[in-house]
């Protein structure tokens, strides 16, 4: 587990007058990238060194691009900059995601209920005292796929809030789900209905 007094994450980072070109220019990559275990996130967790991002604000290379990053900031155009490469952005990741095949396993009816059964349970083993999950196997079974087809999550990587994260999540399961109702005929009626639980 890593300590994470050691290390400061990218917003913090960020909060230490860091831009985005600066951490890109100077860090690099994170020293730590992946999920955060004490949370789900569909950002990946960035963990820079502490160390290392008090080492280079002490340098006169941090100072020199930092004084660009300011007079940048003046610009009356950096809005409209920062505004483009976020459309830009979404625009590329709207595309993967409906580029993107969606492969569902195609399992036989008594290995899908097994599957789902002891997703069920694990799921049951989880969850606080007396919060057993219930529900009809349908709801199970297309849980469990649900499940399984989490790795598209990663698509959304890149996009952080607002319309262009919300629209991107709404396209993705409108596909994995669609994905699982073609594959599993009889789930389309449960797809649906979880579908339209998650958009509201």
């Amino acid at each position: 587990m890593t300590d994470r007094s050691l290390y400061v994450s990218s917003a913090g980072v960020l909060r230490r007058g860091w831009t985005d070109g600066m951490v890109r220019e100077l860090l690099g990559l994170p020293d730590v990238q992946g999920r955060d275990p004490r949370r789900w996130s569909p950002a990946p967790l960035r963990l820079y060194r502490l160390a290392r991002v008090e080492a280079l604000e002490r340098t006169p290379e941090f100072a020199s691009v930092a004084a660009r990053a300011r007079a940048a900031g003046s610009a009356p155009g950096l809005r409209a900059a920062v505004a483009g490469r976020a459309a830009r952005r979404r625009d590329a990741v709207l595309a993967a995601v409906r580029a993107e095949p969606i492969e569902v396993p195609l399992l036989p009816p008594a290995e899908l209920d097994r599957r789902a059964a002891r997703y069920r349970r694990l799921l049951a083993a989880r969850a606080p005292a007396g919060a057993v999950p219930v529900g009809p196997p349908a709801r199970w079974r297309v849980a469990y796929l649900r499940r399984c087809l989490a790795r598209y999550d990663s698509l959304l990587d890149g996009l952080y809030g607002g319309t262009g994260r919300r629209e991107a999540e709404r396209l993705l399961r409108r596909r994995v789900y669609g994905a699982i109702a073609a594959a599993y005929p009889a789930l389309a009626p449960e797809c649906a209905r979880r579908l339209a639980l998650e958009d509201r």
